[in-house]
């Protein structure tokens, strides 16, 4: 070889060395701006969800800090959280046991609460689900509860939250009132006595006997008068005792009167009848208690029938009754009566007494005794029926006592007293007014806007924060259409809730608003029709509350992910741009490398030959790098192929495909699931496991074990492998791209860096397990 072809060759040599340093200083400044890129995104992402757990925790804050009992509970019912009020209300603090809301459900509401949870998954909310429940203390509580569902960011269910109202008193009130008017239906439809209302003449209300007495049904009296069922010359005499009643010279009065049956016959009947006025003194109504008398014995008879059953029943009653004669002596009276006024003796032996002094003996009972004493003698005075009238007990109960005169044809014959002991009910009703106050200054005052309407949309009431929320003035809303007042970007969506509050719908809403200096704010809405005593719908209450700082964070975060997939797909565009400008010239080393060897292998000597055996090494290397960075910037969820994967059947393929020393033998222990992923990014996870752990193995007898185990969410795999081991330093570095272990050409430092991505694309972690020269074990999990 003369000098000229040397120096021809050592200037080629010298090009391909400065195309190689020119290449791997392309690779380097490309490498450093995509990890530029993805730490500049990991920073925002972190910052997305700074700001996201911080709005997440101000809503958290608003509920857990309500007054009512609020908690939250898992699928299976079982108490995540609970606030205070609740834990006070059940007896149960969930940080200190397990508490489950299924096993507090009385027995007799277990079916009926399991169709309502029911429908709560389906629908996603609970409105007024209405329960009897044994808190702690084993004491039983009427609640009402109203629910919703938690789910999570893929719409499943996750939990259920509620607010619990405890209705156990306004249940107890109830149940008194509803039996107390059953006693008192009970008395009148049990009557021996004929017992009518009428007004002017007409029947409005007939008792059975009356009914049955004379032989009419209660529709057939209701279409007739009492005059076209009387005799005439009876009609006239008692209507001379209506027309002194009307002028007010008489109250009551007694008439034995012939009334004429359905059948045609007639019966005698004492009749004797009471005005029931109107406090301007008119009369509204006329209560008539009408007694047959055709047969004297018979009728005596039942009147002694009658006073045993009235005896009987006011003996029983939860209504302290006495009955005074017009002696003042006591004709009767009841247990109830004996309680209330802590009388020791039974209702029997007081039969008789003078009841004279009476107010006198016991007026040390009364708050006020002498008006006790005073009211006594006024309404004694006056004979006039007297109803509800309230007395206070010093030992804090309430009273309301009732008076009723009675008259026999017109004379005097003694009065009957009733005592009600109403202290639950004036209390519930105290305390009623006390929470509705109560209830109120905490609206008045709250963060939330208050504004209530009617059914014109004039806005009747709002709360100072919605006034500060919409920067108008009180003076400048109350009186004023809500839609023509407040700048709302869709008008219509106001006229349209109010027609829904009007159908009784109850909803929730977003809207855009401009406040009054024209600052567009997002509002959420929470509506509800108004309703009146009666249960009619005179207007709706709206709830607002001011998103506008969650509303932009959305935008913000729309924007941010509109960016990172902008820039996700820039990237691998990127990427398959930068490995085929690299590989373009890497192909031309490789070739004229060749070109060299095929053209000069006969000049060349044994280093030049060694050196072009390097220069393609390392040209493969280069390959395989570019390759490696393509294939971890393309691993993402977008492009992935959903399929069924038998890894059983992907580990025999890589057996077959990579090269596998003799020594060395790869097993599968337990046989591998099949999953449903990506057939491509599985092959990719476990060949560069199962080839890392066979080039690594430095024993004569080489040995991979592959085995698996079922957790309740992932599956969790591990390759373990006898070969080198790995320092712990190292542990947590080897996942990093470009990082790899020794100095073996062949080791890109990428593998291991996929290995992590497709895990973590899988919602899995990795981990390893190693000591030097004994071998390593590599864990990992995939989500099902």
């Amino acid at each position: 070889m003369d000098n000229k072809e040397v120096t021809l060759l050592k200037r080629a040599l010298e090009r391909q060395k400065k195309a190689r340093l020119q290449a791997e200083k392309i690779l380097e400044e490309k490498s450093q701006e995509l990890y530029n890129t993805a730490r500049q995104l990991k920073e925002t992402n972190e910052r997305l969800e700074n700001l996201l757990s911080e709005k997440t925790s101000e809503l958290e804050g608003v509920f857990i800090n309500i007054i009512d009992p609020y908690l939250v509970m898992d699928i299976n019912g079982n108490v995540l959280r609970m606030n205070a009020a609740a834990k006070q209300l059940l007896g149960y603090d969930h940080n200190e046991e397990t508490v489950n809301l299924g096993s507090l459900i009385h027995p007799d509401y277990v079916e009926y609460t399991k169709e309502s949870f029911k429908l709560l998954y389906e629908v996603g909310t609970l409105k007024n689900y209405r329960a009897k429940i044994i808190v702690k203390d084993q004491s039983i509580r009427y609640v009402q509860v109203n629910s919703s569902i938690i789910y999570d960011k893929v719409g499943h269910p996750i939990a259920a939250q509620g607010i619990i109202r405890d209705i156990t008193k306004e249940k107890e009130v109830e149940v008194l009132l509803s039996e107390q008017k059953k006693q008192l239906d009970i008395i009148v439809e049990n009557s021996p006595l004929g017992i009518v209302l009428t007004q002017g003449g007409k029947f409005l209300k007939i008792n059975k006997t009356f009914s049955e007495l004379l032989g009419y049904s209660e529709s057939e009296l209701k279409k007739s008068t009492v005059d076209a069922i009387s005799a005439p010359e009876d009609n006239e005499k008692s209507s001379k005792y209506m027309i002194d009643m009307k002028k007010g010279k008489l109250d009551n009065f007694s008439i034995v009167k012939q009334y004429f049956r359905k059948n045609g016959t007639a019966i005698l009947a004492k009749t004797s009848v009471s005005a029931v006025r109107e406090p301007s003194g008119k009369i509204a109504y006329e209560v008539a208690i009408v007694e047959d008398i055709s047969k004297e014995r018979k009728a005596q008879e039942q009147v002694r029938a009658s006073e045993n059953r009235l005896a009987s029943l006011i003996s029983n009653l939860q209504t302290g009754v006495l009955l005074e004669n017009e002696n003042r002596e006591i004709s009767l009276t009841n247990q109830m009566f004996c309680d209330i006024f802590h009388i020791p003796v039974p209702p029997e032996s007081l039969k008789g007494n003078d009841c004279s002094n009476a107010a006198e003996e016991t007026k040390h009972y009364f708050a006020d005794g002498k008006g006790f004493v005073k009211r006594i003698n006024q309404i004694l005075k006056a004979q006039k029926v007297v109803l509800s009238d309230e007395l206070e007990m010093k030992d804090g109960r309430i009273l309301e006592r009732d008076y009723i005169p009675i008259f026999s044809d017109g004379i005097y014959k003694g009065h009957l007293w009733t005592y009600n002991d109403v202290t639950i009910r004036k209390n519930y009703k105290k305390n009623l007014e006390i929470q509705n106050e109560k209830y109120w200054s905490i609206i008045a005052n709250m963060n939330l806007g208050l504004i209530e309407v009617d059914n014109a949309d004039v806005i009747q009431l709002v709360n100072q924060s919605f006034c500060n929320m919409s920067g108008y003035s009180e003076q400048e809303l109350i009186g004023k259409k809500a839609s023509a007042t407040l700048k709302v970007s869709e008008k219509n969506i106001i006229v349209e809730k109010g027609k829904e509050r009007l159908r009784g719908k109850s909803d929730s809403y977003e809207i855009q608003v401009y406040t009054k200096s024209n600052e567009l704010r997002y509002w959420l809405i929470s509506g509800a029709p108004r309703y009146n005593e009666t249960g009619k719908v005179v207007g709706s209450i709206g709830i607002h509350l001011d998103i506008t700082a969650q509303k932009n964070l959305e935008l913000q975060k729309e924007k941010l992910l509109l960016e990172l997939e902008a820039s996700n797909q820039g990237l691998e565009e990127y990427a398959h741009i930068v490995s085929h400008d690299l590989k373009s010239p890497l192909r031309s080393i490789s070739a004229l490398a060749t070109w060299l060897h095929d053209d000069y292998k006969e000049i060349i000597d044994d280093t030049g030959l060694f050196n072009l055996q390097m220069m393609q090494e390392k040209v493969e290397g280069m390959d395989k790098l570019i390759d490696g960075i393509l294939k971890y910037s393309s691993i993402n969820s977008e492009h992935l192929d959903t399929v069924s994967v038998d890894l059983n059947q992907v580990v025999k393929d890589i057996r077959e495909i990579i090269y596998t020393p003799k020594h060395v033998n790869v097993i599968i222990m337990t046989p591998l699931p099949t999953l449903q992923a990506d057939a491509t990014k599985m092959h990719q996870l476990f060949q560069n496991l199962i080839s890392n752990a066979v080039t690594n193995i430095d024993k004569e007898e080489g040995l991979v074990v592959i085995d698996v185990k079922e957790n309740k969410t992932h599956w969790e795999f591990c390759i373990k492998d006898n070969g080198v081991g790995i320092p712990k330093e190292y542990h947590e570095k080897i996942f990093q791209i470009f990082q790899s272990i020794g100095t073996k050409e062949s080791s890109t430092g990428i593998g291991l860096s996929i290995v992590k991505k497709i895990v973590d694309l899988y919602e899995g972690k990795i981990w390893l397990d190693s000591d030097v020269g004994e071998g390593t074990t590599f864990y990992f999990t995939l989500k099902k």
